[in-house]
């Protein structure tokens, strides 16, 4: 898949994310909130996958480096210089997150990622802006 293809995958899967986290946080407290945290930490897994995909097609297109995992993209693109080290560290923080999503079946689990998925759309959508912006430098 080419880097724009993945860059829209990424901002598609992005913008589900957050329609996802608007309605667990609009149903917080209610008996729907269980389907709809669980609906975000799914989609949340899937935006990260996307994102990872849309950082490792960005290295070898636009600076000819190789990544081969989440966490290596990551420090690629750190090292690049399209991060700071505050936004590396959170960045492989979220990917714990999601290789913890395997877990969701235990509710503080589900709850403890959740409550940290604004602050991850964040994150998300500055690597996205990062990622186009270097497409036209």
């Amino acid at each position: 898949m080419a880097l724009k293809e993945r860059l829209a995958s990424f901002e598609k899967a992005l913008s589900r994310l957050k329609e996802a986290y608007r309605e667990a946080v609009n149903n917080r407290g209610n008996r729907y909130f269980p389907f709809f945290r669980d609906s975000t930490l799914q989609r949340f897994e899937f935006t990260v996958e996307t994102c990872w995909k849309g950082v490792k097609a960005f290295l070898i297109e636009v600076e000819g480096i190789e990544c081969r995992s989440p966490k290596g993209c990551i420090r690629e693109l750190f090292s690049a210089g399209y991060l700071n080290e505050d936004e590396a560290m959170k960045l492989l923080e979220m990917v714990n997150d999601r290789n913890l999503t395997s877990h969701t079946y235990r509710e503080e689990v589900a709850n403890e990622i959740f409550s940290r998925v604004g602050n991850y759309i964040e994150l998300l959508e500055k690597v996205l802006k990062v990622l186009k912006g270097g497409i036209n430098r």
